[in-house]
């Protein structure tokens, strides 16, 4: 197990107050916002996640065992707390709002909106992608003006590079399953993030994303450890 005591954290200024990021590492993170935390896709091999601060809301991008760990969900889980994941999660887990891709809701004062997630080249030996299109959810969380993307398990698809007005991007880039370094890239040439944080990364050399990204100007491209 990852030590989390000590995970790697920024700050970002918004107009409604300071957005706080807490990098868990692999795809899971918290924010903290206005006294809420938010927790995405808690996995408890990384944490204890009886000794972070409990969920007032947690996000879930699809059903594969490193995003939903419903033991994960339980330890952090405030009482009544909000999930928001995709049909096949909300089918395991009771009490979930479900959102298919395109859908959107208000939650806990925050508009979140579900964003497809998948492979279009990657595929398994049986020509089945990782993730096939309609099973995963992105999201973009609007905290107060400030938009945040957490992309899920994704490829540069269509829906991804259509985003506008992406204020703090995360894309993974974890092969064979989401993107390489070139297509990470390609993606937030098209949406321009002002921030980007690949996240989810495995193995990969993500000095390669800086070099494909230092002549893009207006997106930050921001290195965290994320085990």
């Amino acid at each position: 197990m990852f030590n989390a005591t000590s995970p790697a954290t920024d700050t970002i200024k918004t107009a409604s107050g300071d957005l706080t990021i807490t990098f868990l590492g692999h795809a899971s993170l918290y924010f903290t916002f206005g006294g809420l935390v938010v927790h995405v896709d808690p996995w408890a091999k990384l944490a204890d996640y009886a000794k972070l601060p409990g969920a007032d809301l947690i996000l879930i991008t699809h059903d594969h065992q490193d995003h939903f760990d419903s033991a994960a969900v339980a330890a952090i889980r405030k009482n009544g707390a909000p999930v928001v994941a995709t049909r096949a999660v909300a089918a395991k887990l009771p009490e979930t709002t479900a959102l298919a891709n395109g859908d959107a809701k208000d939650v806990l004062g925050l508009r979140i909106e579900a964003v497809p997630a998948y492979n279009i080249m990657h595929k398994r030996d049986s020509g089945e992608p990782f993730h096939p299109k309609g099973d995963g959810n992105g999201y973009v969380v609007s905290f107060g003006e400030t938009r945040v993307y957490i992309a899920g398990d994704t490829e540069n698809t269509p829906e991804m590079k259509a985003l506008r007005n992406i204020d703090v991007a995360f894309l993974p880039m974890n092969l064979p399953y989401t993107m390489t370094p070139e297509m990470a890239a390609d993606a937030a040439k098209a949406f321009g993030p002002k921030i980007l944080y690949p996240y989810h990364t495995g193995d990969t050399d993500l000095s390669r994303l800086t070099v494909l990204m230092r002549d893009t100007p207006g997106v930050d491209v921001r290195l965290r450890k994320m085990p």
